[in-house]
């Protein structure tokens, strides 16, 4: 069994570090401080700067396996590096046209959309000129359970018309969002796993309206170019907007959501390690009671704690891209579920720590610390919460020890 990663993830790995510690971090507190200038949702000078850099650098679309279109690389190449984008995750995984929830949109697109839509959506996105949303989500019903989404899809003639109400729709306040790809029931009588289609929506088709950006624990959540509650109200799109077949949305879903997730998870190892460096140093510098932090039994507690956690989940999400690299989504998707389950908790604990250590510090915005932990806790929920994981998780392991009826 060999742990190495191969020559080309080092070589981007290095390259990608490099370009973290001369560019993305010196960058973090410009980028903040333009946002509260502008829009928050918008893209800052600084991050136009970053990109065209990492383009330079050759780091870009590090995340499609498929060459035409992204860098070719395998999860497990790209594992690694999204855990380096994941130490910086406002501004990193944008940088280098690898933020959510485009990424998953290109994947889709790329997997599932016709010529024609791969032409007119997804050659912009995968140039990082346009961005895109992804409306799934809705206020009225309980998300967890996608069988629910009610937002209808109406076959009329050569169109499709859509009503209804969606909310935590990601990518939607920035406003280079251009395209909202958009799940809803085409057909309620069908059995309740083929009831649901996806269709693409111009952000400027009539009948579209944003009626708010959502905050994540007061955060505008720029990280995935802000979330937005969205009305679909008589928005009539061409039939050829379909994405796939009728009946195919809530398969295109789950597709879409599976690398979503380990992406997610890759990035909250290096959250992880951003935090447990950060509160390595805090601790090495402050004195209380006589003595330096880092001599405080519960200090190294924490610290001894993190990395065991840490290395725990890298190890276990290093499994999981192999195995979808070598099985598929599929034969992986009990390793989904439990990275799903573990590494935001553990990421959690981890920033939760560094806060501590920190003091007052931590929870204010001097330290990147609060935003990262607010979107650590906010992907328990995203991507289904813990809990439907969880039974869905013990359903499959009760299933291999339950006796087949004779």
């Amino acid at each position: 069994m060999d742990f190495s990663y191969d020559t080309r993830t080092e070589e981007l790995r290095d390259e990608l570090t490099r370009f973290l510690t001369e560019h993305v971090y010196p960058a973090e507190a410009v980028h903040a401080e333009q946002a509260a200038a502008g829009d928050p949702w918008s893209r800052t000078p600084v991050l136009a700067e970053l990109k065209a850099e990492a383009r330079k650098r050759g780091l870009w679309n590090l995340f499609l396996p498929d060459p035409r279109y992204g860098a070719g690389l395998t999860n497990l190449q790209y594992a690694p590096l999204a855990e380096l984008t994941g130490r910086s995750p406002h501004l990193a995984p944008e940088a280098v046209n690898c933020a959510a929830p485009d990424t998953g949109n290109m994947e889709l697109l790329a997997e599932f959309g016709s010529d024609a839509q791969r032409e007119r959506w997804l050659m912009p996105l995968l140039e990082g000129e346009i961005r895109s949303a992804f409306c799934m989500t809705e206020p009225d019903v309980a998300s967890s359970d996608a069988t629910n989404i009610a937002t209808r899809i109406t076959r009329d003639g050569d169109e499709y018309v859509i009503n209804g109400r969606k909310w935590w729709s990601s990518g939607a306040m920035d406003p280079r969002c251009e395209i909202f790809i958009v799940m809803g029931k085409t057909d309620p009588d069908a059995d309740r796993h083929r009831q649901q289609s996806m269709v693409l929506v111009p952000r400027d088709t009539p009948g579209v309206t944003v009626r708010r950006g959502m905050t994540v624990f007061g955060y505008t959540d720029g990280t995935h170019g802000g979330h937005a509650e969205i009305d679909f109200t008589d928005v009539r799109v061409p039939a050829e907007n379909l994405i796939g077949a009728e009946g195919a949305g809530f398969a295109i879903a789950q597709a879409r959501l599976g690398p979503g997730r380990i992406h997610h998870c890759m990035r909250l190892i290096g959250m992880a390690e951003r935090a447990l460096e950060l509160l390595c140093r805090r601790v090495s510098e402050r004195v209380a009671f006589g003595r330096p932090l880092a001599e405080q039994g519960v200090v190294r507690e924490w610290i001894a704690e993190s990395r065991v956690r840490i290395e725990q989940a890298r190890l276990l999400v290093l499994k999981t891209a192999w195995l979808m690299d070598t099985v598929g989504n599929k034969g992986a998707h009990t390793e989904i579920q439990a990275i799903k389950i573990g590494t935001p908790a553990m990421a959690e604990w981890v920033i939760d720590k560094a806060i501590q250590g920190y003091g007052g510090a931590g929870v204010s915005q001097d330290t990147p610390l609060a935003a990262l932990w607010a979107q650590t806790r906010t992907l328990r929920l995203a991507d289904g919460p813990d809990e439907v994981h969880r039974s869905s998780l013990a359903k499959r392991e009760l299933r291999r020890w339950t006796p087949t009826p004779a």
